[in-house]
């Protein structure tokens, strides 16, 4: 056996059994720990092995994003395509304006191009139709996603190309539906994940010939931010050999979890990989309704009549159950489908109306099929604006419960008092509320929603800090420790992978951060900044970035392994 042993300035490691150590070691083979404590103890579990002191570094285990989409959200956010939300460097229309300018006069008159992350409300735009769109782009296809992954927007070259009979789009799939003028043509515009996938995939196809090295710096973001484990929340099985890519290579930064979306015919088939501690298929994922920012959630409550609302063309509402992509009966025939299948369910959920009825759905189904009481650990994806008192239903389902802080940081000062009246928005994604009533909660990022920065979701949910610098609704304010849970061994326990990951114990995988400070001695407001990630581990292997990109070229060399742009771009819905 050869072995690892390392020594840090403090290691959390999240096991509440042994909450801090000085130590840990691990078996070089298979990348599992052998011991968890002082020098000592590490060096009696690796007995002769040298100790690697790492100074004032910090270890945790490594974080989790257990909601998210890691290989179109490089497709669509790194070179060739155009990152434009409002945070990368866009903050206004007028920023993205020049940008599509530039773009078109510098370019090859045929090369088509995506952008992606365009906000109505934060960048104050309205709904660009193809006719707007035709102005800075009128020969060449372009096609601009929303950032709320929820509607994508393309100009008339894309809608020729498409070769839609007179210009009129086919009929509208399941839980989506196509933009048409009144003559039923295309006005440049589609609605959830089927309709932009028959919109958009054709052009995005041509526009990103490398999608796996695409794919692979989105890998190489999210290690950057200290994650070592995420999800894909939307998976085809078309993508199944891109992911076997992505996480077999010998400086593959992270573990995948598949979620198949319930759309796909297959859904409910079985997968097996090369390594499933890597890469393994977990569950089945549907979307109850909408985004918040184009205002197609199923809530209770209206949105305010204010200036920035309407010039973002958002519906006042309520949206109620009229912004369900399903319908009950629907959500019920899916579940009957699956659950006997012994999948994990999910479900995307932003209004209350939707998470009571997502909650109604899981309960016959749960009850139907035996699960109450199990640890079937089905899941609810953003509860935006859910209510604190569902969040105790959900916890008597055993229904967990995966937060997006960055709802709130981005978009926080919108919500409380411009969106919505500030008792909803400034209570938007209650986690205080969800730790309250006991629930199992994970933080994520959505990628390509938002940059994934769990140091920054801890820091928001500790403080409640939006992105201006205000504090909002300070009673959602949880504890460190709740919050660095969220992000490590409450998302492992989402993923069903809390005995293997999540924290730091004999027999898990040594998986790893390197923290430059410890959280508990940051300043919370401060703490993204005062705390940077050093570096990761993934199986007791430090991860080699580079490496790891040097490694998928050689892959796309060798055009070993496809990837499938139509499915890929279906799984872009947030």
């Amino acid at each position: 056996m050869t072995a690892v042993l390392l020594k840090a300035a403090s290691i959390i490691t999240m096991d509440e059994s042994n909450p801090r150590a000085e130590a840990i070691a691990f078996d070089d083979a298979s990348g599992k720990i052998l011991a968890v404590g002082t020098v000592a103890e590490c060096q009696a579990a690796a007995p002769g092995v040298a100790v690697t002191d790492l100074g004032a570094t910090v270890l945790m285990p490594g974080f989790i994003e257990a909601h998210s989409h890691p290989l179109l959200s490089g497709m669509v956010t790194q070179s060739p395509s155009y990152w434009i939300a409002p945070y990368t460097g866009y903050p206004h229309f007028s920023d993205v304006q020049a940008l599509w300018k530039k773009v078109d006069a510098e370019l090859p008159a045929d090369q088509p191009v995506i952008f992606n992350g365009l906000d109505r409300l934060l960048q104050q735009v309205e709904m660009p139709t193809n006719v707007d769109l035709d102005k800075y782009f009128p020969t060449r296809r372009a096609v601009v996603l929303d950032n709320s992954g929820h509607a994508a927007y393309f100009n008339s070259a894309v809608i020729a190309f498409n070769k839609w009979a007179d210009g009129k789009p086919p009929a509208d799939p399941t839980g989506a539906r196509f933009g048409r003028n009144s003559d039923g043509t295309s006005n440049g515009i589609a609605y959830e994940t089927a309709a932009i996938l028959e919109a958009a995939m054709p052009t995005l196809q041509d526009a990103v010939p490398h999608p796996l090295e695409s794919g692979a710096r989105w890998f190489q973001y999210m290690a950057g931010f200290g994650i070592t484990s995420t999800s894909e929340m939307t998976y085809s099985t078309n993508m199944l050999k891109g992911y076997e890519a992505l996480t077999t290579r010998p400086d593959s930064p992270l573990r995948l979890s598949l979620y198949h979306m319930a759309i796909d015919a297959d859904a409910g088939v079985k997968v097996e990989t090369p390594d499933p501690s890597r890469l393994r298929k977990q569950g089945v994922k549907l979307w109850a309704d909408g985004s918040p920012w184009v205002g197609s959630i199923a809530s209770s409550f209206p949105y305010l009549d204010t200036p920035t609302v309407e010039k973002a063309q958002i519906p006042l509402g309520p949206g109620g159950t009229k912004m369900m992509n399903y319908s009950r009966v629907q959500l019920d025939a899916i579940l009957a489908k699956h659950a006997p299948e012994g999948w994990q369910m999910s479900f995307h959920v932003n209004g209350d109306v939707g998470l009571d009825i997502v909650l109604d759905a899981y309960e016959e189904a749960l009850t139907n099929n035996n699960l109450l009481g199990t640890d079937h650990r089905w899941r609810v994806e953003h509860c935006g604006g859910c209510r604190g008192d569902q969040f105790q239903r959900a916890v008597d389902l055993g229904i967990t419960i995966s937060l997006g802080p960055f709802q709130f940081i981005y978009w926080g000062d919108l919500l409380d008092g411009t969106m919505f009246p500030s008792e909803i928005g400034s209570q938007w994604m209650r986690w205080g509320d969800a730790v309250r009533a006991g629930a199992h909660i994970s933080f994520h990022n959505d990628g390509s929603v938002s940059p994934p920065i769990p140091l920054l979701n801890i820091q928001t949910a500790i403080t409640r800090m939006t992105d201006s610098g205000q504090v909002r609704g300070a009673s959602q304010i949880i504890s460190l420790d709740d919050a660095l849970k969220a992000e490590t061994i409450g998302a492992a326990y989402m993923l069903h992978r809390d005995d293997e990951i999540g924290s730091l114990a004999v027999g898990k995988y040594a998986d790893l951060v390197e923290l430059s400070k410890d959280p508990y001695l940051a300043e919370p407001t401060k703490l993204a900044t005062e705390v940077k990630v050093e570096g990761t581990w993934l199986s007791g292997h430090k991860v080699g970035l580079d490496a790891f990109m040097d490694q998928i070229k050689e892959v796309e060399a060798a055009q070993t392994h496809a990837v499938d742009h139509h499915t890929v771009v279906a799984s872009h819905s947030c």
